[in-house]
């Protein structure tokens, strides 16, 4: 219905979203944005309310296997009817406006959720954070998880400047949480310029390593010996450590126990992120498809994997800097096994072979039919004792656990 599959601003879907819920009061809003980590943030964030009480409506993207998975109430998607029936609403009230699949599903979701009597709705930025759709809503409070370098089609190809895109969903007088430990100036500048009150990771609050789990820090208090999110990773601490601050932020209108924290904590669940497949050859699945991600991963490799021959099942969009996500990762990889994903996105077998070529990389599998032809390829030649990794985007790992579920 719309000629473009992302078009961003704000103009158009405010003036639907007006139509559809005019007047509608809003439940206590936390918004979510960044590079890398808004999935588990607000994984973490949906858990952690929902220990303690909390009647809660989580709205992300992209999803992995249905659609559904992108508008949760209470940690269950929302149904096809349901789904549908906001649908019909936003087009009866749409009067012609041209509306993206993004900014559909957004308002699709702004309309479950105010029929659903819930304390809080928090909102993932699907794209930058200024004009992105979610950005409709005023938040209560806004946590920015990480800055790297995405999307430079869209914004730049400098931290700086999309530092200055993900700023855009702070607002003056409400909290603003930074879980980035080294944020660019341009942040700093927007937000001094705006009159916003950063909290700062390693500045204003923090996380430690501790003999029992770890601990916390920060906004005058300290949360001690708490259990390490049943998340891989370690750089899931430093979403955690933001997570906290942010709840922090609003233990007023939210106030979380120590129960609650620690059983969110220990019971917070998120697909493809780390997460690990057990057999004679095991299989890794990450959504890392930008090099921050890729470096991230690689360190998790080295810590969880040492020494292991790794047999890379790869897919990539052609606008990512592909040989960003490649240079810290080919040192550790076997063979290659490149698998095709049915979208125009995609770089293809033969763009990624002339990269490949360029990086000197050249034990590489390919030819494959399907994504799946891809992963039993990988397994066949891996020996046991070897493992499978399948990265460099969410329609790859989709592939994956649509055949293996």
């Amino acid at each position: 219905m719309h000629p473009k599959s992302i078009d961003l601003g704000l103009a158009r879907v405010r003036k639907v979203y007006e139509a559809l819920l005019p007047g509608t009061a809003n439940p206590l809003t936390l918004t979510v944005g960044g590079t890398n980590g808004k999935g588990s943030s607000v994984a973490l964030l949906d858990s952690i309310l929902r220990a303690g009480g909390y009647r809660v409506g989580a709205y992300t993207s992209p999803h992995l296997l249905r659609y559904n998975e992108r508008i949760k109430v209470n940690g269950e998607p929302a149904d096809d009817a349901a789904i549908c029936a906001a649908f019909e609403r936003i087009e009866r009230v749409r009067n012609g406006v041209s509306l993206s699949f993004f900014e559909f599903g957004t308002l699709a979701a702004l309309d479950l959720f105010s029929a659903s009597a819930l304390d809080v709705q928090i909102l993932e930025v699907g794209l930058g954070g200024r004009l992105d759709a979610v950005n409709i809503i005023d938040s209560d409070a806004a946590l920015i998880a990480s800055i790297a370098i995405d999307h430079r089609d869209w914004f730049g190809d400098s931290r700086e400047a999309i530092a200055l895109e993900k700023a855009g969903i702070l607002r003056p007088g409400k909290p603003a949480i930074i879980g980035d430990p080294n944020p660019p100036q341009s942040l700093i500048d927007f937000a001094d310029a705006k009159g916003i009150v950063l909290s700062r990771q390693g500045l204003d609050y923090g996380y430690e390593r501790s003999d029992c789990g770890w601990n916390w820090f920060g906004l005058g208090t300290r949360l001690e010996h708490l259990p390490s999110p049943a998340l891989a990773g370690e750089h899931q601490l430093l979403n955690a450590s933001a997570v906290l601050a942010l709840l922090r932020s609003v233990g007023q209108q939210l106030p979380v126990n120590d129960a609650a924290l620690r059983k969110g904590l220990e019971t917070v669940k998120l697909a493809g992120r780390f997460q690990y497949f057990d057999g004679p050859v095991p299989v890794l699945l990450d959504v890392a498809h930008n090099p921050q991600a890729v470096e991230v991963l690689v360190g998790y490799l080295q810590t969880r994997f040492p020494g292991k021959r790794i047999h890379a099942v790869f897919a990539v969009m052609r606008d990512k800097d592909i040989a960003g996500i490649i240079n810290p990762i080919k040192s550790l990889v076997e063979c290659w096994y490149l698998a095709p994903i049915p979208l125009a996105r995609a770089a293809t077998e033969s763009e990624l072979r002339a990269l490949f070529r360029e990086l000197s990389v050249d034990s590489i599998e390919g030819g494959f039919n399907a994504a799946v032809d891809a992963f039993a390829a990988a397994k066949r030649r891996a020996n046991k004792g070897d493992l499978v990794l399948v990265f460099g985007t969410f329609p790859l790992v989709s592939e994956f656990l649509a055949n293996n579920p």
